[in-house]
C-alpha cells in the first residue's frame, strides 16, 4: 500500500487557503471599484412618457427617475439609456443637457447623451454615446448589439470637463451638434468643442437621449432635441 506523502494534508490546506483568499480579494477589488450595481430605495420608477432600458438586462428595481424641478434627477445601480418617442427623427439634429453629479464615485463613471438610436427595445440596439466622468474625460463609443467600438479610442482628457469640487458636486453642459454643418457631429462640454466626426461615420438618424451609467447620482437639466 502506498505510503502518504508527507505534509501533503498541509500543502492542501495552505493551497485552499491562498485559494479563498484570492477570491475574496477579487470581489472585496470588484467592490471597491465599484463593480456592483447598488440599491436604490425608492427603484423602479419612471416618469410618464420616458422609455428605459438597463444594460445586460438589469431589473429596473435599482433604477429611479423622478422630476425635480425643471429636470429629473437619476439615482442607479444599473446602467441606463433614457429617451422619449418625440426625440426621434431624422435629418440635422443638435442636442444638450446640463448634468449635475450630486457627489464623486468611488470609481469615475460616464454619463451624457446618445443619438442615432435604432432598436433600443430588443437585442440589436444602436446608437452612438457622448459621455464625460468626474476625472476630468470624455469618451464617444458606439453600441451595436451587444457589442461597443470607441470612436475616441478611450477616454481623453479635457480642461474642459469640469470635476468634482471641494464639496462634491460637479456640473458639464453637453451638446451634440449635428445642425450647424450637416456634414459633421461635433462634440461640445460646456460650450467648448472637444471632438468632431464626418456625419457619414455614425448614423445620425433615430432617437437621441440620455446615457448614465451605474451607480451614479445625477440631476439633469435643459435635456432638449432640436431638428
Amino acid at each position: 500500500m502506498p505510503s502518504a506523502v508527507p505534509g501533503l494534508p498541509l500543502l492542501l490546506a495552505l493551497m485552499f487557503t491562498a485559494g479563498a483568499g484570492r477570491l475574496a480579494a477579487q470581489d472585496a477589488a470588484k467592490h471597491e471599484h465599484g463593480d456592483h450595481d447598488h440599491a436604490v430605495a425608492g427603484g423602479g420608477t419612471v416618469p410618464a412618457g420616458w422609455s428605459v432600458r438597463t444594460d445586460d438586462n438589469a431589473p429596473i428595481a435599482n433604477v429611479k427617475v423622478a422630476p425635480m424641478g425643471t429636470g429629473i434627477h437619476v439615482t442607479l445601480g444599473p446602467a441606463i439609456i433614457l429617451y422619449r418617442a418625440q426625440h426621434v427623427g431624422k435629418g440635422p439634429f443638435h442636442t444638450l443637457a446640463t448634468f449635475t453629479q450630486t457627489k464623486p464615485t468611488t470609481h469615475a463613471e460616464g454619463y451624457g447623451l446618445f443619438y442615432g438610436g435604432q432598436s433600443l427595445d430588443g437585442a440589436a440596439e444602436q446608437y452612438t454615446y457622448f459621455l464625460v466622468r468626474q476625472d476630468g474625460k470624455f469618451l464617444v463609443k458606439r453600441r451595436e448589439g451587444e457589442q461597443t467600438t470607441e470612436v475616441t479610442k478611450g477616454w481623453v482628457a479635457s480642461a474642459a470637463v469640469h470635476q468634482p469640487d471641494a464639496k462634491g458636486p460637479s456640473t458639464n453642459k453637453l451638446e451634440i451638434d449635428n445642425k450647424r454643418d450637416p456634414s459633421k457631429v461635433v462634440f461640445l462640454v460646456n460650450g467648448e468643442p472637444v471632438y468632431s466626426l464626418d456625419a457619414k461615420a455614425t448614423a445620425t438618424d433615430g432617437a437621441v437621449g440620455l446615457r448614465v451609467n451605474h451607480n451614479l447620482d445625477l440631476h439633469i437639466d435643459g435635456f432638449d432635441v432640436h431638428r
